[in-house]
C-alpha cells in the first residue's frame, strides 16, 4: 500500500534514492562549480511539533474530522518551491487544526455551514498539489482556525450518457480513478496535467488547470458542462446545456474561483472516445526562435496537435530529448477515428520550411495495437522526465538548490522581445542572488494568437537561504512578466504566490465585481481567504 508524503511530492519512497540523488548532486557540482552538496535528511513525523488544535467539531460533525498529526501535517502546504522547503525542514508552524472529509454534498454543506457560523477559514483540498499556495492555512494571528476540507471521497462517476459523451462526476475523484471508471465505457476526459496522478477534478475546475495537450482542449474550461457548487449561502447548481448564450456564464464564475466563492462538489463534463490512432516526431531546430516560427504556423493551420512543444536547447539536455546543441519541437496527433497522416506530414512539411530537421521515417500513424513505439525516441525520453520532475526538484531542494519553474502566455507579435527581456531579468537575477545558474525555456502550450512559455531555473542556493534567494528570483521574472504584456499564469493558478501581480493584470472594476460576488456568496469571507482577492 502506498503512503503519500507528508512533505514532498507524491508517494513516499517514490523518488531519487539516495544514491541517485547522491549522483545528482555530483553533477550539480560539476555543473556550477561549487563543492557537492549534503543531502538533507527529511523529516520524521514523529519529529514534528504541531500547535495543538484550536477547533473542536461539532457533534454532528465529529466524524467527518481528524486532527491527528499526519492528516494535519500531510494537510499543511501544497507542492511548490516553497512548500518543499518549508516541509523538509520540519516547519509546520500553521497546520489545518482539523481536517474534514465530507462523504456526500450534504456533508460539505454542513461543514461550510459550521466554518461559517464559527468565523474560522474553510480550504478546499482536492489533491493537495497545488504549486501557488493555494492550499495553505491563514496566518494563525488573524484567524481563530482553520479546516483542510478534504473532498477524496467524492470519488465516483455518478451517471454517464453516452450518447452526448458527458458524465456526472463527483469533484474529488483523482485523475487515474476518473480515468479507471471512464475507461471501459471506450471514453476519457482527456485532460493530463503533471499533477494528474495526484491532482482532482474539482481542483482542475477551481484552478483552471492546463492539460498535457498542446493545442485546441488545452484547459478544463473546455470540458465543462455545468456544475454544482456549495456556497454559505446555498447550492449553485447550473443547467447542463452542450452551448449557452444566456448572459454571463455561471460556470465560468466559479471555473478558475480557487474555493474562495464555493466548493464544487459535481460537474458534468465532456468525454472523448479513447484515441486509437497515434503519431508521433521530433524536429531539430538551430535555436528557440526559429522553432517558434515554425510553431506559430503550425498552430495557425488549424492542425491541432496534441503535442507541439519546443524544447530550447538547455530544456532538451535537461530533459533527455536532445544533446544541448539544437532546440527540439516535440509534435503529436491522435485520434479515436482516422490515421493521421496527412495531418502529420503538413506539420513537418511547415517544420522543414522553417529550418527544422526531420528524421527519415519520423511521424508515421500507428494503431494501439502497435504498442506505445509512437512515444519512442525524444518524446518518449521527454514525457517520461516530465511525469518524474517534480520528484527530481524535491531531491534538488534536498540538495540546496533552488529549483523553480514559472510559465505564462503572450500573443505571437511580442513574443520574441518578451522572451529576451524575461530571459534577461531571470538570468539577471540568479547571477546576482545565486552567483550562478540556468535559465531554460520550452512551450507547453501553442494557439493561433500565440504560445505559453514555460521557464525552469536550476541554481544553488546559499544553505539558510532559499526561500529569500527564491523569492528574489521570483519577484525578478514575475515583474517582468507582467511588464511585457504577458500573464502572471497560464495554468499554475494565482494563490496566494501570485497575488501581488495578479493583482496588477486584473482590471480594477473586476476586483470590485469579484470582491461583490465574494460577498454575495461567502459573507464572512471564510472561504480560502487570502487567495484571488483581499
Amino acid at each position: 500500500m502506498t503512503t503519500r508524503s507528508f512533505w514532498g511530492w507524491g508517494n513516499e519512497g517514490a523518488g531519487p534514492t539516495p544514491e541517485h540523488q547522491q549522483r545528482l548532486g555530483q553533477l550539480v557540482a560539476a555543473r556550477f562549480a561549487i563543492t557537492p552538496p549534503t543531502a538533507a535528511v527529511p523529516p520524521r513525523l514523529a519529529d514534528l511539533a504541531l500547535p495543538p488544535s484550536r477547533l473542536v467539531a461539532p457533534a454532528t460533525l465529529a466524524a467527518l474530522c481528524r486532527g491527528d498529526a499526519a492528516t494535519r501535517a500531510g494537510h499543511t502546504f501544497g507542492k511548490s518551491f516553497r512548500d518543499i522547503v518549508r516541509g523538509l525542514a520540519g516547519n509546520f508552524a500553521n497546520p489545518p487544526d482539523l481536517v474534514a472529509f465530507p462523504g456526500g454534498e450534504g456533508d460539505v454543506a454542513a461543514l461550510v455551514d459550521w466554518c461559517a457560523s464559527a468565523g474560522v477559514a474553510a480550504i478546499p483540498y482536492g489533491g493537495g498539489s497545488s504549486v501557488v499556495g493555494g492550499v495553505e492555512g491563514p496566518a494563525r494571528e488573524v484567524w481563530p482556525g482553520w479546516v483542510s476540507i478534504d473532498l477524496t471521497r467524492l470519488d465516483r462517476v455518478l451517471e454517464l450518457d453516452r450518447t452526448s459523451r458527458a458524465a456526472r462526476v463527483q469533484a474529488g475523484v483523482l485523475g487515474p480513478a476518473l480515468e479507471d471508471q471512464l475507461r471501459p465505457h471506450g471514453l476519457t476526459l482527456r485532460h493530463y496535467p503533471q499533477s494528474f496522478e495526484f491532482s482532482s477534478l474539482g481542483g482542475w475546475i477551481a484552478t483552471r488547470s492546463g492539460g498535457h495537450y498542446a493545442t485546441l482542449y488545452t484547459h478544463i474550461d473546455d470540458f465543462v458542462e455545468a456544475l454544482r457548487v456549495v456556497t454559505p449561502r446555498g447550492v449553485v447548481a447550473s443547467r447542463r446545456l452542450p452551448g449557452s448564450g444566456a448572459g454571463p456564464s455561471p460556470d465560468r464564475l466559479f471555473i478558475g474561483s480557487e474555493g474562495i466563492l464555493g466548493i464544487i462538489t459535481e460537474a458534468w463534463v465532456r468525454l472523448q472516445d479513447r484515441p486509437t490512432f497515434r503519431a508521433a516526431a521530433s524536429v531539430a531546430f538551430p535555436d528557440l526562435l526559429t522553432a517558434a516560427g515554425a510553431v506559430r504556423v503550425i498552430a495557425q493551420a488549424g492542425l491541432y496537435p496534441a503535442n507541439c512543444r519546443v524544447l530550447d536547447a538547455g530544456e532538451a539536455l535537461l530533459n533527455g530529448a536532445g544533446s544541448g546543441d539544437a532546440a527540439v519541437l516535440l509534435l503529436a496527433f491522435e485520434s479515436a477515428d482516422h490515421a493521421l497522416d496527412a495531418w502529420m506530414a503538413r506539420a513537418l512539411d511547415i517544420a522543414r520550411a522553417h529550418g527544422g530537421v526531420v528524421p527519415d521515417g519520423a511521424g508515421a500513424t500507428r494503431h494501439e495495437s502497435a504498442g506505445a513505439g509512437a512515444r519512442d525516441g525524444a518524446a518518449g525520453a521527454w514525457r517520461s522526465a516530465f511525469l518524474g520532475a517534480p520528484y527530481l526538484r524535491d531531491a534538488l531542494v534536498g540538495l540546496g538548490m533552488i529549483s523553480e519553474t514559472f510559465e505564462t502566455a503572450v500573443t505571437w507579435d511580442r513574443f520574441e522581445a518578451f522572451h529576451a527581456a524575461v530571459t534577461a531579468a531571470t538570468e539577471d537575477a540568479v547571477r546576482r542572488v545565486c552567483g550562478a545558474g540556468t535559465v531554460t525555456c520550452r512551450f507547453t502550450h501553442a494557439y493561433p494568437d500565440g504560445p505559453a512559455p514555460y521557464y525552469t531555473v536550476m541554481a544553488p542556493a546559499r544553505p539558510g537561504s532559499q526561500l529569500q534567494q527564491w523569492a528574489e528570483i521570483k519577484a525578478a521574472a514575475a515583474e517582468a512578466i507582467i511588464a511585457g504584456g504577458g500573464t502572471i499564469t497560464h495554468h499554475h493558478a494565482v494563490g496566494r504566490d501570485h497575488r501581488p501581480w495578479y493583482d496588477r493584470q486584473r482590471p480594477d472594476l473586476f476586483a470590485e465585481a469579484l470582491r461583490a460576488a465574494k460577498q454575495a456568496l461567502d459573507p464572512r469571507g471564510v472561504l480560502n481567504p487570502g487567495v484571488l482577492i483581499g
